[in-house]
């Protein structure tokens, strides 16, 4: 760890993103939140999975040495951008990345998914997920000419989400199931599944020789529990998974696209490396690269500081949504920056509660349509945005419902 201190330690100060290009803030019009002439201001954006804060001060001087050396040719990874890598994930997760040669650079974890369904499927096969997930899950699916299988996760009187094992192995046994995309932890349910569950669908994913492509980019957001990397269960479950996850969720780094595929069977490799080229693409952005290794080697402090502050934003939204947004449920949030919140209460339509959401309280938040029938009557609120964002945003919320 460097001993310059880190600068950015400072999640209160609302920093302008209006005219950057962002597409949380920027592109209302295009995505039909808001009309033409419209005052982009108007509208609360709390969607698209970003923070609104900037990033440890380790990647911005990083990013600002290599900006002002003016030659941005192909770059590429040595053994010390490995050796960061694999320090960070056994001190945050007691995973050993054993050799560089499990390591695949690419520029997203979707694009990742998307070489992995061609790798280890044929057009016409099924491929599994839960829904609600992640919206693009169904889309990367859909797009590739695979079939899309479901097996919903449940929504427990206790008010998390569960999984259903029993329907899990008979949708796997009636598809023909080739590929399980998991989401670890789940994005939008926030459910930081634990080593006894993982274990569970790994055992039925052994049994039927189902593949596992694990999205582990919410990792470093467990605020109960701990995170598991599907991969570290045993050396079975290692055999037949691939884990891919970024730096870009936790060190706020979408923008320079970067991300890694850890794949321990060589086979495996082999094929998600030959659809990674198949593409065109082989050599990842400079700029990813020189964020990755300042954020692994040196964002800790930077991180904890970031994960006290998401502490207290989740404590503040499950108080006032318990006193004061009626009808109105915050799925316990073990995980992930990212509140999945329940209006069926209100009574109100899928079509009323977007009015709303929209239109009454001003806000831009997800409909949970969008992650599959089962998200009907939620919606996801980012709250990794400065406190007073998240205040207006809810008392917004509070008058809107009346």
């Amino acid at each position: 760890m460097s001993e310059i201190k880190e600068r950015n330690i400072d999640f209160d100060t609302v920093i302008e993103r209006h005219h950057t290009n962002s597409l949380k803030y920027d592109f209302a019009i295009e995505h039909g939140v808001l009309k033409p002439g419209d005052d982009p201001a108007s509208i609360l954006p709390l969607w698209v999975a970003d923070m609104d804060f900037k990033t440890t001060s380790f990647v911005e001087d990083a990013l600002v040495r290599v900006a002002e050396h003016g030659v941005f040719g192909y770059s590429d990874t040595k053994e010390d951008y490995f050796q960061v890598l694999r320090h960070f994930f056994r001190r945050r997760h007691n995973y050993e990345i054993e050799s560089s040669r499990w390591v695949i650079k690419i520029p997203g974890v979707m694009f990742g998914l998307g070489a992995a369904i061609k790798a280890y499927t044929n057009e016409g096969d099924s491929v599994l997920i839960q829904e609600p997930v992640y919206m693009h899950f169904a889309d990367v699916i859909h797009l590739n000419n695979r079939k899309l299988v479901s097996s919903d996760l449940v929504y427990g009187e206790d008010g998390r989400y569960h999984i259903d094992f029993d329907d899990f192995e008979k949708k796997i046994v009636e598809n023909n199931v080739k590929l399980f995309l998991l989401c670890n932890p789940h994005n939008p349910v926030c459910r930081a599944w634990t080593r006894d569950e993982l274990l569970r669908l790994g055992e039925i994913c052994l049994k039927y020789n189902v593949i596992v492509v694990s999205d582990e980019i919410h990792s470093d957001f467990v605020f109960e529990g701990s995170h598991t990397v599907f991969g570290s269960l045993s050396e079975a479950l290692a055999d037949i998974s691939v884990i891919v996850t970024a730096p870009t969720k936790t060190f706020n780094l979408a923008g320079v696209q970067i991300a890694h595929a850890f794949i321990k069977n060589q086979a495996l490799r082999r094929s998600f490396r030959k659809q990674a080229y198949a593409t065109g693409y082989g050599l990842v952005n400079v700029f990813g690269i020189v964020s990755a290794q300042a954020a692994y080697a040196n964002g800790d402090v930077w991180l904890d500081a970031l994960l006290k502050y998401l502490r207290g934003n989740i404590e503040y939204i499950e108080k006032f949504t318990r006193d004061n947004l009626k009808g109105v449920k915050l799925v316990p949030m073990e995980a992930t920056y990212l509140a999945w919140l329940d209006f069926n209460g209100t009574g109100l339509s899928s079509s009323e509660i977007h009015d709303l959401i929209r239109n009454k309280a001003h806000l831009w938040l997800n409909d949970g349509t969008l992650f599959g029938a089962a998200g009907d009557g939620f919606q996801r609120l980012n709250l990794a945005c400065p406190r007073s964002i998240l205040v207006e945003a809810l008392n917004r919320l509070k008058v809107a419902l009346g």
